[in-house]
């Protein structure tokens, strides 16, 4: 049995739990972690569901867009195994057009900010996640879903020309992980006739990322971090390098998040980059997004009982 196979039947086991935990989060609007600046008094939301009112549960914006595509993803991969009806007619009402430009309007604001590029990519991976299932009620969630991923694609491609440097720590705003997240919809976009924002994410990634070698694995994970900073590079380098530009060495072993709010959840997105990558065949990236290939451009990442990197052989 292969890996692939061991995740199916543990999500085959677990999908009915997970759908729960998702299904009561994105109701859940209390408690809330609100981020909003105050510029004069009374300058504040009036509550989670008046400012956003799709993803106003899950303590948060981000996990509750996690939550949402947590759910879309069960329904194809997992519908027998889920509350399937019980999904659908939750998920149906949260995507109506009205409560939808509500959320056009906070990615918009100085607030839809803070979720770069961490909710940003998420929110794209939602939306790349309705547009392809072949199924009824994903048709409609995209068509519903597009006017809010045109902001989010508007919003990626105002700051990746001006994001002089990347972000590497393991927290929501590690600039590998967002992008990521973002990537399959931007290919898919670009498939459709508008490469734009796959040009630029690959663009920025190769200029972030193309030159690293060496990376000290060993120094992970810090007491910060619930993602590893040198997976989430290696996921996304992955998909935009020449196979024969792309090197990794052995992966650490990752013992789960080290903060305990995010726990699971952290873990599993510690392990997601190297199993996506095992396990997945390569993003289907349109020819011209793709670099000539180059003798210099490659990423290396070594692990070692001490920290120390190691000298390829």
């Amino acid at each position: 049995m292969g890996l692939m196979d061991d995740w199916t039947q543990v999500l085959h086991d677990e999908a009915a739990s997970y759908a729960r935990v998702a299904l009561a989060n994105i109701r859940r609007e209390f408690p809330s972690g609100v981020y909003h600046t105050m510029k004069a008094p009374g300058d504040f939301p009036f509550r989670p569901r008046a400012r956003t009112p799709v993803f106003y549960g899950s303590f948060d914006w981000h996990s509750c867009v996690e939550m949402h595509w947590l759910l879309v993803r069960l329904l194809r991969v997992a519908a027998d195994a889920v509350p399937a009806d019980e999904i659908r007619a939750a998920l149906g009402p949260h995507f109506g057009a009205v409560a939808l430009a509500a959320e056009e309007q906070f990615i918009v604001s100085a607030d839809g900010l803070r979720e770069r590029p961490y909710g940003w990519g998420w929110a794209l991976a939602l939306i790349h996640e309705t547009a392809s299932w072949d199924d009824q009620d994903g048709r409609k969630w995209a068509s519903a879903l597009a006017p809010l991923a045109d902001r989010l694609r508007g919003r990626f491609l105002q700051w990746l020309p001006k994001a002089t440097y990347p972000v590497r720590h393991g927290v929501h705003a590690n600039s590998a992980f967002g992008l990521s997240r973002a990537l399959p919809y931007a290919a898919a976009r670009a498939r459709s006739g508008d490469p734009a924002l796959l040009e630029a994410i690959t663009a920025k990634a190769h200029a972030w990322f193309g030159s690293d070698m060496l990376y000290p694995g060993g120094w992970e994970p810090s007491g910060h971090d619930f993602l590893s900073p040198a997976l989430t590079e290696a996921e996304l380098m992955a998909q935009v390098l020449h196979a024969g530009e792309f090197v990794t060495a052995s992966s650490p072993t990752c013992t789960g998040s080290t903060r305990a709010a995010h726990g699971a959840g952290g873990g599993w997105q510690k392990a997601c980059p190297t199993a996506t990558r095992a396990s997945a065949p390569p993003l289907r990236l349109p020819a011209r997004t793709r670099r000539p290939p180059s003798r210099t451009s490659k990423v290396t990442t070594t692990w070692s009982s001490t920290g120390s990197p190691l000298t390829p052989s």
